[in-house]
């Protein structure tokens, strides 16, 4: 006979016509996203930022010269190129995701980015006090989910018919690519 318990009701249980499981609190759709878009205006427009620094020295940033000075050090090849490149990658893939523009290759842009930022910066130690990477690794997570969960609705995507249902395959494809790629840069470090 089957148990008629809560946790096995409320797993069996057809959705009613709400959406929602009979007797369950529900979350408007709405909740999950304004998060969404707090979430993409609040990494997106850091990012940015980051790259305007790169890219112009703005915000005292050392601009293409100073960013490819660190690059350098650092054993990228074709530094200035890279500090370029890491700069639009920044500022564009921020901006982007910023208003959820092509969200998946947005946030497949930061985490790929920041996936080298980590490489770089590692230090073995977690808080930034002991000159930790905590800042680096929250940024890849809230790319990385970003990429899974999609832009919500407040976003640009909703009006392009290729992304306007986003899709975890998107998001995982998106993630792949950003391995892939910063993989790759990785390795032509000196």
């Amino acid at each position: 006979m089957p148990s008629s318990s809560p946790s096995t009701t409320a797993a069996t249980t057809p959705l009613s016509a709400a959406g929602s499981v009979p007797g369950s609190v529900t979350t408007s759709p709405h909740a999950y996203d304004a998060g969404l878009l707090l979430l993409r205006v609040a990494l997106g427009l850091t990012m940015a930022g980051h790259g305007s620094q790169k890219l112009f020295g703005w915000f005292g940033g050392g601009g293409i010269d100073g960013t490819g000075q660190f690059f350098e050090a650092k054993g990228y090849p074709a530094a200035k190129f890279m500090a370029v490149v890491a700069g639009l990658t920044e500022a564009g893939g921020g901006l982007a995701l910023a208003v959820g523009l092509l969200t998946p290759l947005a946030a497949a842009a930061i985490l790929g980015t920041m996936l080298n930022a980590l490489a770089v910066t590692w230090s073995g130690s977690f808080f930034a006090v002991k000159g930790g990477s905590e800042y680096e690794l929250l940024l890849i997570a809230a790319a990385a989910a970003l990429a899974l969960t999609g832009p919500g609705r407040y976003a640009a995507d909703r009006y392009l018919p290729v992304v306007r249902s986003h899709r975890l395959s998107y998001g995982a494809a998106a993630v792949v690519l950003a391995l892939v790629t910063a993989g790759a840069v990785l390795l032509a470090r000196n």
